[in-house]
């Protein structure tokens, strides 16, 4: 059994779903919108700037109304509670996200980081982390946070 799909089993078992269920539950997806909210809740709460960052980026990038955007942020904050593991998360979005989406998401998180106007100091660390966790180096993680206003951009 590969790890991927050892991982699937574990988050099926820990969310109490079918075998069906499961690969729908936590598809590359879904573990890329958690992490996004992982990062949006880091200081324990998740502000209205945040909420709608965060909407606005998964709307824009993995769902095609803000209804289905907001299901998908539910079901990841779920996932997010659940695990609350970025590596476990990492390895969940699994080898199908390329050098250039892992690049976007990483833009992302910076996004959402700054959706308030200021990155604190644990957003800040969490987000250089998470860079680690997609196997970026510091200069990538800089442009990443640069590239943060191109994806927030309507």
């Amino acid at each position: 059994m590969s790890l991927i799909a050892r991982l699937r089993a574990y988050a099926a078992d820990a969310f109490g779903l079918s075998a069906g269920q499961e690969e729908e539950a936590v598809d590359e997806r879904l573990a890329a919108i958690a992490l996004l909210v992982h990062v949006a809740k880091v200081d324990g709460v998740l502000d209205g700037a945040e909420s709608e960052r965060l909407c606005r980026l998964v709307e824009g990038r993995y769902a095609g109304t803000r209804e289905e955007a907001e299901a998908l942020i539910a079901r990841a904050a779920s996932v997010d509670a659940q695990t609350r593991d970025m590596a476990l998360l990492v390895v969940m979005m699994g080898h199908e996200f390329g050098e250039t989406e892992r690049a976007r998401l990483l833009s992302m998180a910076w996004s959402v980081a700054d959706a308030d106007g200021t990155v604190h100091e644990f957003e800040e660390a969490l987000v250089w982390r998470l860079g680690r966790l997609l196997r970026f180096d510091d200069t990538a993680i800089r442009l990443a946070r640069a590239g943060a206003d191109a994806v927030t951009a309507p």
